[in-house]
């Protein structure tokens, strides 16, 4: 872990010195550590330990040279890289890659970040080698990580300080089985590297207009694998299709109101199974494997990403699957006024079902 920690210290400042022209950035390495929470009776026997690690980012300021950027209290944006030692041989080691926002509170002396990204795993479930490790059935992950800080930057010089608490999320989203996932809360401590001798004032030029548009229609098409929780049940194609109407109230937020129409290869394969494997369960091969839902929303816009949070009901509904609603949030990035993209998780409260991936035009 020193070696490490020396190795990206290092690196941080190569490069900030390295720079010629006012870079408008910074970099942050953090040290954490803190215990595996137990969502998951499952995951009992993995929690050995206190779990810790390093998280080094590279963020670029905002000083409002964008309206979106005063909206939002002039954000950064960058790139974190984490290792995790989950202090378990069963679970690995975990090494990540995210984009991240920081957003500032109280007088910028509080940050929050939200970072999302993937992560590689060092030893994840094998039916013979490593058959205990429940939490972790493939390679790569879904990782996420929160940040909650106080700031003091520029405490002397260009170096700051930053201390508070994380949370780290890694789960592969039922891409394959199993995956009960793994949540770390942690306390950090870290310190600040400012790549620019100052910084520039931020722009103020903002006017309270009404922001006014009409009700939009998306047609959005999905896709993506999985597995359900029969380990070995083998990975499935699905396919989504969803159509709904938003109304922007204002420049940063939209509602939503629309359907899915959920065309999911592995309930297929399930419903066979319980018919065959669990008689009791009075099911009997031949139910639907479609379903429809309806749901409302709200999208959060930032920039040309926003954040999207979604509430479903299934109407139509043949096989009991981890029950009637369901959850969807994720990010979209628009390319021009109309066509854009989306990664989104759906899940069944906190029980993820698929990582879609997903092409939409609003019209």
């Amino acid at each position: 872990m020193r070696q490490l920690l020396t190795c990206l210290m290092c690196l941080c400042f190569a490069f900030g010195f390295s720079q010629e022209k006012q870079s408008k950035s910074y970099f942050d390495i953090n040290y954490f550590t803190g215990n595996i929470a137990l969502h998951n009776n499952d995951i009992l026997h993995l929690i050995q330990g206190h779990p810790e690690g390093v998280i080094l980012s590279w963020n670029k300021k905002t000083f409002g040279e964008k309206d979106w950027e005063q909206r939002y209290g002039y954000p950064d944006w960058g790139l974190s890289f984490a290792f995790q030692d989950l202090k378990n041989d069963v679970l690995g080691n975990n090494y990540s890659l995210y984009a991240h926002y920081n957003f500032y509170f109280l007088k910028r002396n509080l940050m929050l970040r939200i970072g999302q990204g993937l992560a590689y795993n060092t030893n994840p479930y094998d039916k013979e080698d490593n058959h205990k490790n429940v939490a972790f059935g493939s390679t790569i992950l879904s990782a996420t990580y929160l940040m909650l800080n106080y700031k003091k930057e520029r405490l002397f010089d260009r170096f700051g300080v930053q201390a508070g608490f994380s949370l780290l999320h890694y789960s592969n989203a039922n891409v394959k089985a199993p995956n009960t996932s793994i949540n770390t809360i942690a306390f950090n401590v870290g310190v600040t590297y400012n790549l620019d001798e100052t910084d520039p004032d931020f722009i103020g030029t903002l006017t309270k207009e009404k922001f006014t548009q009409p009700i939009k229609y998306n047609v959005v098409f999905r896709s993506g694998i999985n597995e359900s929780d029969v380990i070995g049940s083998g990975q499935f194609p699905f396919y989504i299709l969803s159509a709904y109407a938003d109304k922007r109230l204002s420049h940063k937020s939209a509602v939503q109101l629309g359907t899915d129409v959920f065309f999911s290869m592995f309930l297929k394969e399930l419903i066979y199974y319980t018919s065959v494997a669990f008689p009791e369960e009075n099911v009997s091969g031949d139910e639907d494997y479609k379903r429809v839902g309806v749901f409302a929303g709200h999208e959060l816009f930032i920039n040309k990403m926003s954040l999207v949070t979604q509430f479903g009901y299934y109407v139509y509904y043949p096989f009991d699957f981890e029950g009637r609603t369901y959850l969807r949030i994720g990010v979209k990035r628009y390319f021009g006024e109309k066509i854009f993209g989306a990664i989104t998780l759906k899940s069944h409260g906190a029980k993820a079902e698929a990582v879609e991936f997903g092409v939409g035009i609003r019209l």
